[in-house]
């Protein structure tokens, strides 16, 4: 049976996307797309080698003629962030990701597309499979668990690689080559609760729902609502009694909140009273994100009668407080470069236990001190409100090298591809980049790649002209590099 993927350009690369979508591989669980690597390196002759963590590397031989040439590396990571609508049935652990042309773009129906990263890794394999173009000694390094915790980069020894010029083929705006990221870190803020033997009343779920979520990096910048805060907010300081189970949301520390969820206990006479206060409360929200947060919806249903072991109200009022008082979204601005979040945080998932609340912060900075600020200061609010804070190991930010010869070689093959200039960046989001460039002191690297938008929500979707042209580009590179 065809794929609808068949006919697109160029065809190797979306060859072998059509093969990856249709492999689990979430973060965490990549090893059967890993398989597939090195299947496909040996196939076409080529040696593979995987480290402790599963990450690949392959090498290929340069084109007759060109041995002498600088060894280039080709990089992308081969787990993807697997998020789905709640009105969509898919399991990541075995359903391929379906997809569907929407125009000029691919998507998938209503999950993630897994782009993010998979089409730089399926260019990547048309490379090793493509004889047909001129290039120096290759290698190509795929790594793993980039999303959640930079797994593979951070594992990486220092005799895996021998390349010095590296091509990182992770990044999600055509035209723009960037030269540098922000580093981050996680908080885990574990606060503790009690809670009644019982109570007497009306259980009702209250959910947010449709919010556009997005990356907590790329997006962050955007405005959009977090479902988590927002829902927090709604509850806090309401002059109608309830009582709180719990309050949930937000699944990945990457991706800012689409969906929040609590159910409470409202007394019988105060159920449309409390509807009343929610509702009108959801409404002056709408308006004040009526620009970025159309599909915003709020519902209130009620639950069959069981059990209730709500907070006190002590436990209730603090809980509510912490995840309102945390900080979410843009906290400066670059002063150096353009446009560009210098700091943020994302109030990213809230999981409520039987006497303990956990609460995941996902702080970015391009400067290492302003990173530790965010982290502390998000470690101030949790002292506050009497919980712990555990700051999770970050990763380094990957700072600008704008005489990089790399830089000048690809900005000369782009203006001679499109007669345009490319834009040169850096990006506030977490690149393998600062963590490899670390390791190996001295490496020349440039992210780039086609137009990609939404990543890590079901809104996903690729520009099918940039793939191919982000392929020209690639191919023009390794020719001069040769």
């Amino acid at each position: 049976m065809s794929s609808i993927l068949t006919n697109l350009k160029p065809a190797l690369l979306w060859k072998h996307f059509d093969e990856i979508r249709k492999i689990p591989h979430c973060s965490k669980s990549e090893s059967l797309l890993g398989d597939y690597i090195i299947e496909v390196a040996k196939k076409t002759g080529h040696k593979a080698k995987r480290d402790r963590v599963g990450s690949i590397v392959v090498d290929k031989l340069a084109s007759p003629g060109h041995e002498n040439a600088e060894t280039v590396i080709l990089q992308g990571h081969i787990d993807m962030v697997c998020e789905k609508n709640s009105d969509v049935e898919h399991d990541f652990s075995k359903d391929p990701i379906e997809v569907e042309i929407d125009g000029e773009w691919v998507t998938a129906k209503g999950t993630t597309l897994g782009a993010d990263n998979g089409i730089g890794v399926a260019a990547a394999l048309a490379v090793l499979e493509d004889d047909s173009f001129t290039h120096g000694p290759l290698e190509f390094l795929f790594t793993v668990d980039e999303e959640t915790g930079l797994t593979g980069a951070n594992a990486i020894e220092p005799d895996f690689l021998r390349g010095k010029t590296l091509l990182n083929l992770d990044s999600e705006e055509e035209g723009a080559f960037f030269v540098g990221c922000a580093g981050g870190g996680d908080s885990e803020i574990s606060l503790p609760i009690s809670r009644k033997s019982s109570s007497e009343g009306k259980l009702l779920e209250v959910v947010l729902t449709g919010l556009r979520g997005g990356h907590s990096g790329i997006d962050i910048h955007t405005g959009r609502g977090n479902a988590v805060q927002l829902l927090a907010g709604m509850l806090f300081n309401l002059d109608v009694p309830f009582e709180l189970i719990g309050l949930e949301g937000g699944s990945k520390h990457n991706a800012i909140p689409r969906e929040a969820s609590a159910r409470i206990v409202v007394p019988e006479g105060e159920v449309e009273n409390l509807k009343k206060v929610l509702q009108t409360r959801f409404d002056e929200i709408k308006f004040e994100y009526k620009a970025v947060e159309k599909d915003m919806i709020l519902k209130i249903d009620s639950l069959a009668d069981e059990k209730k072991n709500p907070m006190d109200e002590k436990s209730k009022d603090t809980f509510l407080a912490l995840l309102v008082a945390l900080p979410h979204g843009v906290i400066a601005m670059s002063q150096e470069i353009p446009d560009l979040v210098e700091t943020s945080n994302n109030l990213a998932v809230v999981r409520c236990e039987e006497d303990t609340v956990k609460v995941y912060t996902s702080s970015r900075s391009s400067i290492a001190s302003a990173l530790e600020a965010t982290r502390t200061k998000v470690e101030a609010v949790g002292n506050l409100a009497g919980a712990v804070t555990n700051h999770l190991e970050g990763y380094p930010a990957w700072t600008p090298n704008l005489e990089s010869p790399l830089l000048e070689t690809m900005k000369k093959i782009y203006r001679d591809l499109t007669g345009k200039e490319p834009e040169v960046k850096a990006i506030h989001a977490g690149l393998e980049c600062g963590i490899i460039g670390e390791k190996f002191p001295g490496m020349d690297m440039i992210s780039f790649g086609p137009d990609l938008r939404h990543p890590h929500s079901p809104d996903e979707k690729v520009h099918i002209g940039s793939v191919e042209r982000f392929w020209n580009l690639i191919v023009a590179t390794l020719k001069a590099l040769a």
